[in-house]
């Protein structure tokens, strides 16, 4: 059976519903789009300790949001950050639950129904680790049948959250940055995020299709592995096949620089989203939404994620883009970083040691090594 994407009125052919148009005619990929990320950090790296000189403290992005763990460089929980939100944060925030502690698979089951049952969440839903990054786990998960082969590929000292499907196909990531004592803040980076697909032509199979697309092509091996049990089969003429759910970048979604779609309305509601959220001062909140005329003026949208110290303005990896402007972008954000995080120390912070955000890395990094694969 093939499965395609299909919306929530019934009718598939349907893709990037709500989205600017995504121009493929230029390029399809940059030749730096996948370099591992120690390479690509390197310049990053030196920045980092020339910063640190120049504030007297190696670890202040430590400190650049007071009211996440480690400011959300590593290691933070999506539940503890979701738990604190009030006012217009918690409003927008797609319902979701926690999984956590069980003693078997029956038990992890058990758990989640009665949660789900508790807010009125129902099946399909999205389950994702509590601590990831970059869609590590992330899965659409459909059924209880599902849902426990999902929990038995888990770690079980780990914890899963359940979240709703939001019924949108446009996806964004809007990065924002205020300074401590400032009422405004400003949205620094929007990236707009595509999901792939290939079109059927009911010839060709899976496979071939993959294979002859310009971009895809090029990251085939992402494809390979999550669709290894459909490569052989044909793909009806016009179906639409996703070639990846999760909206992050590593995982193959399709980047564009959305900045030019940020107005006074989106600034206004995300500063309303940031009061909500304790010491929230720099991040990346994953958006989904109805239509871009609906983000441009700050309505129907819900929150998939609130991203900290670690967050990329996604931009960077709109093919388009050049080498120098990433490092541009990139080098800004880390000054801001130190920037934060000198000024949060002046209002009484301590910034923790260099050995905490390690022993953070090496705990989540254990982790993602067992989680399940990426939808």
């Amino acid at each position: 059976m093939v499965e395609t994407f299909v919306r929530p009125d019934g009718k598939d052919k349907v893709v990037h519903q709500g989205m600017p148009p995504l121009d493929m005619s230029d390029k399809t990929i940059s030749y730096f789009e996948f370099w591992p990320s120690y390479i690509f950090y390197l310049p990053v790296a030196v920045q980092w300790l020339w910063l640190s000189i120049r504030y007297r403290g190696v670890s202040l992005p430590l400190i650049s949001n007071p009211g996440i763990s480690l400011s959300g460089m590593v290691g933070e929980s999506k539940s503890e950050i979701f738990s604190s939100a009030s006012g217009e944060a918690r409003e927008k925030i797609a319902p979701w639950c926690l999984i956590s502690d069980w003693s078997s698979t029956e038990d992890a089951v058990w758990q989640a129904r009665q949660l789900m049952g508790s807010i009125e969440l129902e099946f399909p839903v999205i389950a994702k680790p509590d601590v990831g990054c970059r869609g590590a786990g992330v899965q659409i998960v459909r059924d209880t049948l599902e849902l426990k082969a999902y929990i038995n590929n888990f770690p079980s000292s780990g914890q899963i959250m359940l979240q709703k499907v939001i019924p949108y196909e446009a996806e964004a990531g809007v990065f924002y940055i205020r300074y401590p004592g400032e009422e405004r803040g400003r949205i620094f980076s929007m990236t707009l995020k595509y999901p792939p697909y290939v079109i059927g032509n009911g010839v060709d199979t899976l496979r071939q299709l993959i294979e002859k697309d310009p971009r895809a092509s090029k990251v085939s091996q992402l494809y390979f592995r999550r669709h290894f049990q459909k490569l052989e089969q044909v793909i009806p003429r016009d179906v639409p096949f996703r070639l990846a759910f999760a909206g992050s970048h590593s995982r193959g979604a399709i980047f564009r620089d959305g900045r030019e779609y940020i107005t006074p309305k989106l600034e206004e509601a995300f500063d309303k989203v940031a009061e909500g959220l304790p010491d929230y001062f720099y991040g990346r909140i994953d958006i989904r939404f109805r239509d871009i005329n609906s983000i441009m003026n700050g309505e129907n949208y819900y929150i998939l994620e609130v991203n900290g110290a670690s967050s990329e303005a996604a931009h960077i990896w709109d093919c388009r883009n050049s080498l120098r402007e990433v490092y541009r972008v990139l080098f800004y954000q880390y000054r801001t970083l130190f920037r934060l995080g000198w000024l949060n120390r002046r209002r009484g912070f301590r910034p923790p040691s260099i050995f905490a955000l390690y022993k953070q890395w090496k705990q989540e990094r254990e982790l993602v090594r067992q989680y399940p694969d990426t939808e």
